[in-house]
């Protein structure tokens, strides 16, 4: 490892006994660091964004909050940091839910030490991980899910206004009426919007703005749950 920098590792886990574990089992290898820690949420934001390590570890559950509500606020605040959330046991909405908000990877605490050693790697590398144990259907289900959101996400203020006026059913008629704004306009938009986001059909248009909305509604959910 001779003139290549380890590995910065920051971990969040509420439980003394678990950080511990952690941090035995981390700083034994020579290519990574543990550069903080914490049982807080509250506590492990500002220091991760202080310390700005390459990977931080977050406990799905916290005293004080969710690691997958930690995760957004870091993500937020510094796309460069990698979210791993350890989980107590797998939960598949949980798992879509993690990564749909940015975490790059989601591990049960169950897993042997080698992988997760290894999946620290990989995701400080820049890859995405999951357990082994969570299906195919769901890593596709959320890669799918990603790339609509993403075009949900990339939509100006003004697509996005109209995506969810169509979502609730409206003709360009009543959009254009609600937004006082000429029904060719509103037309033009419409047009524009599902050419963006590659439907041909207003129906697929409103179902990507639901699955959007159900993904922010999910995410609320796991950032209240302490």
């Amino acid at each position: 490892m001779a003139g290549k920098e380890p590995i910065r590792v920051y971990l969040a886990a509420q439980y003394d006994i678990v950080r511990s574990g952690l941090f035995s089992l981390l700083e034994a290898e020579l290519d990574i660091a543990v550069v903080g820690q914490s049982g807080l949420a509250s506590v492990a934001l500002p220091q991760i964004l202080e310390l700005r390590p390459d990977v931080a570890v977050l406990d799905a559950r916290l005293p004080d909050g969710s690691g997958l509500g930690l995760c957004r606020a870091i993500r937020a605040a510094d796309p460069a940091i990698r979210g791993l959330i350890l989980a107590g046991r797998r939960d598949d909405d949980a798992i879509a839910t993690a990564m749909l908000a940015g975490a790059a990877g989601y591990m049960l605490e169950q897993i042997n030490a080698s992988s997760l050693v290894n999946g620290i790697r990989l995701v400080a590398s820049g890859h995405s991980v999951v357990d082994w144990s969570v299906p195919a259907s769901v890593v596709e289900h959320v890669a799918l899910h990603k790339r609509s959101l993403q075009v949900v996400a990339d939509l100006t203020p003004q697509q996005r206004k109209i995506l969810f006026l169509i979502a609730e059913g409206l003709t360009n008629r009543e959009i254009a009426a609600r937004l006082y704004l000429a029904e060719k306009t509103v037309k033009n938009h419409v047009t524009a919007l599902l050419s963006r986001l590659g439907v041909a059909h207003r129906t697929q248009a409103a179902m990507m703005a639901a699955t959007w909305a159900r993904a922010e509604s999910a995410t609320r959910t796991y950032d209240d749950a302490g």
